[in-house]
């Protein structure tokens, strides 16, 4: 006996606990306002969880604006839920759109929908759309979803929506043919020539200039018997960079020719400072 009315009162109050746990709503208000229209909406109803608002024909013109307050509820005591929102859902299509309540600690939330927010497949809707809130939270809270009421489209006549773009498949595209540009051409052989030409004709010149500003030839062979080194590898660098340049010109391209280059330089600095160290010795001497 003691055991039947342990079990009929830990059957009484899970009962009580799963009709008291659910989520649901209160103080629930529909206003259907316009833009520059009077105060309290064109349109004003209650909302209750219980049933849907079927007395009423809820329409929400191009310059309206629907606007839901109502405060959210853990059984019988308000209360925060983790989300709620108003779903609606157009019955050809299939097409479903949700709007969050934005909700206070006590549960107070509210949402305004327009038809700017609305999807093209709504506004152009024959059929009313199926209005529902859906309330929810975590816990073993039963959550809510029913429909509320229908709202009917009204679409301005004068400014027809525009049709959106259609969606971007991820398809095979066409094949793509790349036309690369032709390699760099060195200019004909003839204006290489007359070029080449033109340069060693200035030699004759730079040498004449040379000898009439009183280029001291004699000292040639003390520079180089003074450090034979310095000055070969200096002379030596200079005519190898004017090979270099030749080459690439003719047959090498910018990698082959920078390594050659580099190191050819640093020949032509190191065996370049010793040569002028030593013309530096012969000017204190007295000899230049």
């Amino acid at each position: 006996m003691r055991v039947q009315s342990t079990l009929a009162l830990a059957a009484l109050s899970l009962c009580s606990t799963c009709l008291g746990a659910g989520w649901t709503f209160e103080d629930a208000t529909l206003t259907v306002s316009s833009k520059g229209g009077e105060v309290g909406g064109q349109v004003k109803e209650k909302l209750t969880p219980s049933s849907a608002l079927t007395s009423t024909s809820i329409s929400l013109g191009p310059a309206d604006s629907l606007k839901i307050v109502l405060t959210t509820t853990e059984g019988k005591t308000a209360k925060r839920a983790h989300q709620a929102f108003l779903t609606l859902h157009e019955p050809v299509t299939g097409l479903e759109e949700s709007f969050q309540f934005s909700l206070k600690e006590n549960g107070k939330g509210k949402v305004e929908v327009t038809q700017k927010d609305l999807p093209y497949q709504f506004i152009t809707s024959d059929k009313p759309l199926k209005a529902s809130f859906v309330i929810a939270s975590f816990g073993s809270a039963t959550p809510y979803k029913e429909h509320a009421f229908d709202l009917s489209i009204e679409a301005d006549q004068s400014a027809p929506p525009a049709a959106p773009s259609p969606a971007e498949r991820y398809t095979s595209k066409p094949e793509i043919h790349h036309q690369f540009k032709d390699d760099p051409r060195s200019p004909p052989r003839i204006i290489s020539l007359l070029f080449t030409l033109a340069v060693l004709a200035t030699v004759p010149v730079l040498l004449g200039t040379w000898l009439f500003l009183g280029a001291n030839v004699d000292h040639l062979g003390k520079a180089f018997g003074a450090n034979p080194v310095a000055h070969g590898l200096f002379f030596g660098s200079i005519i190898a960079m004017e090979g270099v340049f030749f080459m690439y010109y003719t047959v090498w391209n910018l990698f082959q020719t920078l390594p050659v280059a580099v190191v050819i330089a640093v020949v032509a600095y190191v065996s370049g400072s010793r040569a002028l160290t030593e013309v530096q010795d012969r000017r204190l001497a007295g000899e230049r």
